[in-house]
């Protein structure tokens, strides 16, 4: 084991990446357990409101992101600093992250449904660095051989044809597959093989006149949703806690007066 986490993870100066990765999730989980403490009323924690104003965690976040981001450019990537600035870029981002509705709403949907946004995107993000951490390379190319790297052209063929699949996927609306796609290639060829989401700009656009299309892939995403929305909240609300119905009831309400 520890033969293998120094020829994988500190040989290729891979450590740094780690650290960031781990007290990117921890602080999520962290956090998590915080805010679900404030919101039931026990504990020591308490929001931060200075004269009434709310802070939110997503402040402290930026600034820990941009002082680890800007001390890892500035050091030596494997020296002692460039672990401490991957740590603090990790705690950032995962503050940051954790309010990622709240930044895509402008509003304080923490609670609701659009705030599960914020739990899908942690997701994404670790399983991304998960891919990048076990040695995969962007848009499929980590199998091409020495003999292939030497020729510029065909290397450039490879990412234009990987990039062709993810951009596909991307128009059809599964942005999740497009994203995984970037580095597990199949994921993309299969995500961009399939009927498109009927929402999707590939839907609206090529779909237009063919409404069996446009029907099949309305009874796909329909039967698709009904299967994996309820898994897939049961289990953010494992890790980050139910939305809050009665703020989602009065959401409509606000948004009319404001």
């Amino acid at each position: 084991m520890g033969h293998w986490f120094y020829r994988n993870i500190v040989e290729p100066g891979k450590l740094p990446l780690l650290l960031a990765l781990s007290s990117f999730v921890l602080t999520f989980l962290l956090t998590r357990v915080v805010t679900r403490l404030i919101r039931a009323g026990k504990g020591p924690f308490r929001n931060v409101t200075p004269g009434g104003l709310h802070i939110h965690h997503v402040i402290p976040g930026v600034v820990l992101t941009l002082i680890g981001g800007f001390g890892a450019v500035a050091v030596d990537r494997r020296g002692v600093a460039s672990i401490v600035c991957a740590v603090l870029f990790g705690i950032g981002a995962g503050l940051v992250l954790d309010e990622f509705a709240l930044i895509v709403h402008l509003d304080d949907v923490y609670w609701t449904e659009e705030g599960r946004k914020s739990v899908e995107v942690v997701v994404l993000t670790t399983a991304l660095l998960l891919l990048v951490l076990l040695g995969f390379s962007p848009l499929g190319v980590d199998e091409v051989t020495p003999e292939e790297r030497q020729s510029r052209s065909s290397l450039l063929l490879n990412f234009g044809l990987n990039f062709l699949f993810v951009l596909v996927t991307l128009f059809k609306g599964k942005f999740r597959m497009a994203i995984i796609g970037l580095f597990v290639l199949p994921v993309a060829i299969f995500g961009a093989l399939r009927l498109a989401r009927p929402d999707s700009l590939w839907a609206r656009r090529l779909y237009r006149r063919r409404p069996r299309a446009r029907a099949r892939a309305g009874l796909r995403a329909y039967h698709h949703d009904r299967r994996w929305n309820g898994v897939r909240n049961r289990f953010q609300d494992l890790i980050a806690g139910a939305p809050d119905r009665v703020q989602q009831l009065r959401r409509p309400h606000d948004d009319r007066r404001r």
